[in-house]
């Protein structure tokens, strides 16, 4: 195993997942350490399993590229909790929790003439994380009730969801 490429041992493990002839396919950080062209071969190759097969494929990346150019659907984490679900133009498209939308101002773009934003704060501790929403020490819109209670998953448009008091009721209450 040690004289296989990255790309070559990412291939392998694919070929050892799929042998069982899963329906669902967990991959976490496939293109994660490779080079761009070796990332672009992989992806390929799962995509022309999931067609060839039909399994569903859950892909877990910290690249937003990657995201972008594989998924159908997206959902955003933070601090271990869903923030955000929907097609994964919309997302691209239209962000709407605090966290997405700064995570997509700090991807570098080509093209792109303003300057690349971080998100301010420091990520939370998860052993003891904060009350409430967890982006909420971060978050430059949190309001009393983020700081309380976790927000839920509420569907905001058709097929996409968000985690944030700033599209519920209560939230908006909280904020007048």
């Amino acid at each position: 195993p040690h004289e296989l490429s990255g790309g070559m041992a990412q291939r392998v493990m694919i070929a050892m997942a799929l042998s069982s002839n899963p329906k669902l396919l967990i991959a976490d950080e496939p293109t994660s350490a490779l080079d761009v062209t070796i990332q672009a071969q992989i992806l390929e190759l799962l995509d022309e399993l999931v067609k060839k097969f039909g399994n569903a494929v859950i892909l877990i990346t910290h690249d937003m590229g990657v995201a972008a150019e594989f998924c159908d659907k997206m959902a955003v984490m933070y601090a271990g909790n869903m923030v955000e679900y929907a097609k994964t133009t919309n997302i691209f498209e239209n962000p709407h929790h605090p966290y997405t939308r700064g995570l997509l101002k700090a991807v570098p773009k080509i093209g792109r003439t303003d300057e690349l934003q971080s998100i301010r704060g420091i990520v939370p501790d998860l052993v003891e994380p904060p009350s409430g929403c967890r982006f909420h020490p971060r978050c430059k819109h949190a309001m009393d009730i983020c700081r309380k209670d976790f927000p839920p998953l509420v569907e905001i448009k058709s097929g996409h969801y968000v985690a944030c008091y700033l599209y519920q009721k209560e939230g908006i209450k909280s904020a007048n």
